[in-house]
């Protein structure tokens, strides 16, 4: 029987375990090495290896309706991409609000997770944690780890053959970025054109005096602002576009996709992207297409080698004077404190049972949340993981079999390992992954029932932006409020606009 859980991380998907945990009558302590919450979130001007922050410039990817809590949505004069001071801010209230603070040990740090000798018929652990240098020893009944997959910087310097041994310049990896001051007249190459180096890309071209991204990928530009002005995953991510991507063949959708895309701007007069190419990745960048139009940011293949001074790359061209190499390859995840027993059990989210149980554990009695790739926000993915967790450790959701969760492991495993700043092309659909979870959990919304109970919220729900609050509407931790937060998504979403009143009126010129 599960009562006292370990929540390792005080970040998104530590905030949602501990409520989870608590919901469901649960004994939760969460052990946070810094001295706040927020995780990656929690901006720090100071350079700390061991932990990873935003820069002091991020802006969310996903808008504000698509990334809060089921049960808590932002306030409604936050914009629709928040500023990361507002997302922790948001934490902080969320914090407040269902007393989760109390059950937080900060700067108090994992240093093991082990079985206990009984595991096998107890599934307990012994945890030890060090905090201001005194250790110490607990037993717990289960394990939540919710330190995500920005662990540790992957910086893969033998892929670029000079860089080390001939470079005379700086190079870095962008967990070490801050702020671009630093670049100011400067000639930098980005290396990797996912979220983060697009970004960085765009901001330094601001301060920089040249700044070339390399990218070894097709890469398609969407834009956060959408059709009519919207926010682009609330336009885009409704149960009826799903539904119409599962009936056409896929060759199709893509084809539509790639045509939305070039309806913006031709990605490939950009040398972003071809419709013939295989092989590509989306990112989310509305100012990178002007960037490469005013010649502020130039585009180039893959990095050959380095000499002294200069990037040599894969097209034969060459690019000389590079004060700074900026590296945006992604980040690793190690799990030092799991014990090797357990952490060799699996080597990315695609190995574990829904992208959370490992499936060949005797005891279901340990759970990895916020790892999974998603296409949408990850924040709302760690909420319903730790949902359905705290649910099973309760003992509400029973897990199949092992033979039933290794198949079913082995079937979603791409067959290929991929290099860590290629994890975007592995993202999950982030509507089918939480239809998928919420049945497990038994709290997914049924749209036909609806239809004949309530037209109107079933059409919302149906042709409109698939929410959070959807997935409190029904089953254990049902909201009262999730109806009106459904009905009335738009008024917040149009609410932080209205500073500025013009007349729209059918009459006026």
């Amino acid at each position: 029987m599960v009562r006292r859980v370990a929540v390792i991380g005080a970040g998104v998907g530590g905030l949602a375990s501990i409520k989870c945990c608590l919901d469901e009558g649960l004994e939760p302590t969460c052990f946070e090495r810094s001295e706040d919450i927020g995780g990656v979130w929690h901006y720090m001007d100071s350079m700390d290896s061991r932990r990873v922050s935003v820069y002091r410039s991020v802006i969310t990817n996903t808008s504000k309706e698509m990334s809060c809590f089921s049960d808590f949505p932002f306030p409604e004069d936050f914009p629709n991409y928040l500023h990361h001071s507002l997302v922790l801010e948001y934490f902080g209230m969320y914090a407040r609000h269902f007393d989760l603070l109390r059950h937080i040990r900060f700067e108090t740090t994992a240093l093991s997770v082990r079985k206990r000798p009984d595991f096998a018929a107890s599934g307990q652990w012994e945890v030890v944690t060090e905090t201001h240098g005194v250790q110490e020893l607990h037993i717990f009944d289960a394990v939540m780890v919710c330190t995500g997959h920005y662990q540790e910087p992957y910086l893969p310097l033998a892929s670029f053959p000079g860089i080390s041994s001939r470079f005379k310049g700086q190079y870095l990896h962008s967990q070490q970025y801050r702020d671009a001051e630093a670049f100011r007249g400067k000639r930098v190459l980005v290396v990797g054109i996912g979220n983060t180096g697009s970004d960085l890309a765009v901001e330094l071209s601001r301060v920089a005096a040249k700044v070339y991204l390399s990218a070894r990928s097709s890469t398609w530009v969407f834009s956060r602002v959408s059709d009519h002005g919207f926010p682009f995953d609330m336009v885009h991510t409704t149960r009826f576009k799903h539904l119409l991507d599962w009936l056409l063949p896929s060759a199709l959708t893509k084809r539509l996709r790639f045509w939305k895309c070039n309806a913006w701007f031709n990605h490939a007069n950009y040398g972003l992207a071809s419709t013939k190419s295989s092989n590509f990745r989306i990112i989310v960048n509305e100012e990178l297409p002007f960037c490469l139009l005013s010649g502020t940011v130039v585009l180039k293949p893959s990095v050959k080698e380095f000499t002294e001074s200069s990037a040599a790359f894969e097209d034969g061209t060459a690019e000389d004077n590079i004060d700074v190499v900026l590296f945006a390859t992604g980040y690793i995840f190690t799990f030092p404190f799991l014990e090797e027993s357990v952490r060799s059990l699996f080597n990315d989210s695609r190995s574990l049972y829904k992208c959370v149980f490992p499936p060949q554990l005797e005891q279901p009695t340990l759970a990895i949340i916020g790892l999974v790739q998603l296409t949408g926000s990850v924040m709302v993915g760690s909420e319903m993981q730790a949902r359905w967790v705290a649910g099973t450790f309760a003992g509400w959701n029973k897990l199949p079999p092992t033979s039933t969760m290794m198949a079913d492991v082995l079937k979603k495993k791409p067959p290929v390992k991929r290099h860590p700043s290629e994890r975007e092309n592995l993202k999950i659909s982030f509507l089918s992954y939480m239809d998928e979870i919420a049945s497990c959990a038994g709290i997914k919304p049924s749209v036909p029932w609806l239809l004949l109970t309530d037209p109107r919220l079933a059409l919302a729900i149906f042709f409109g932006p698939c929410t959070p609050y959807q997935y409190r509407l029904v089953g254990r931790g049902k909201w009262s409020g999730a109806r009106v937060a459904i009905l009335t998504q738009w008024q917040r979403t149009l609410k932080p606009l209205k500073t500025r009143v013009v007349d729209d009126s059918s009459n006026s010129s």
